[in-house]
């Protein structure tokens, strides 16, 4: 049971994470990951679980709406919810 404590407080890390790049991709290009090194680290963390979802986009290549952040959140919701469940 404490692996399964530890396996989602790094869910919950992760999840915080993705909403801090979100958050960075809005507030311009000082919060870009090649001018802020925290950011950086935060892209760097977060790209493998967003890279799987990044083919899910709405719109034309000129005005896409990436909802990658979104499924990748509730996936990793599901995988805390499953581990939960299961033990």
């Amino acid at each position: 049971m404490f692996i399964v404590q530890i396996i989602s407080q790094v869910i919950s890390i992760l999840i915080y994470a993705i909403f801090a790049r979100v958050i960075s991709s809005y507030l311009g290009p000082k919060w870009s990951p090649a001018n802020n090194k925290f950011v950086g680290i935060i892209y760097d963390i977060t790209d493998p679980i967003i890279k799987p979802f990044q083919r899910f986009q709405i719109g034309n290549a000129s005005m896409a709406i990436d909802l990658s952040p979104i499924f990748a959140i509730v996936a990793l919701n599901v995988i805390q919810w499953l581990l939960y469940k299961i033990f």
